[in-house]
């Protein structure tokens, strides 16, 4: 069963909103990883133990990697999307 073109159109506006909503998550993740490297760096100069600190600083920066893949995987759809529509 073919999907008609305002179900395409529909589609790629819903992209295209998730692809805002991922750059603005993947921008607050990187605020994140700021703030937390520089509570790392406050706790060190402090003399307190950093280790869960800095766990967290590297889980923090795996997760925003797979968020950014996850926005490669948005921004070929949209394209493959834009070329359905545009081939009507």
């Amino acid at each position: 069963m073919a999907i008609s073109l305002a179900e395409r159109t529909a589609q790629l506006n819903a992209e295209q909103s998730l692809l805002v909503k991922a750059d603005k998550d993947i921008e607050e993740g990187w605020k994140r990883i700021r703030d937390q490297e520089d509570r790392v760096r406050e706790l060190m100069a402090g003399g307190h133990d950093t280790r869960q600190a800095e766990r967290l600083v590297d889980l923090l920066r795996q997760t925003l990697v797979e968020w950014e893949r996850h926005r490669v995987l948005i921004e070929e759809r949209i394209e493959y999307l834009r070329q359905e529509v545009a081939a009507g």
